[in-house]
């Protein structure tokens, strides 16, 4: 939360303060802090169907064994007569 501004100034301040006495503490928090700023100003990433798909056979050639919460895309099921 201190990373993301997400606390109020006065805990923020409290934290500043403890790490004014700890170099560790401090340049801990002084990285994490612009990794965080970092992250939130670069692009979101595009993750398409076909990444999705790549991502999925990595994990079945690493051995991966699991079912995905979603099921079949409509497009990839089979039509089959009806009959009667």
């Amino acid at each position: 939360m201190y990373a993301g501004h997400e606390l109020p100034s006065e805990l923020e301040d409290q934290m500043e303060l403890a790490a004014f006495n700890d170099p560790e503490l401090s340049h801990d928090m002084a990285t994490l802090r612009k990794t965080v700023e970092t992250l939130q100003a670069s692009p979101a990433a595009d993750f398409t169907e076909e990444s999705y798909q790549r991502v999925l056979m990595r994990l079945y050639a690493r051995g991966a064994d699991f079912e995905p919460k979603a099921k079949a895309p409509v497009h990839l099921q089979y039509h089959l007569p009806m009959q009667g």
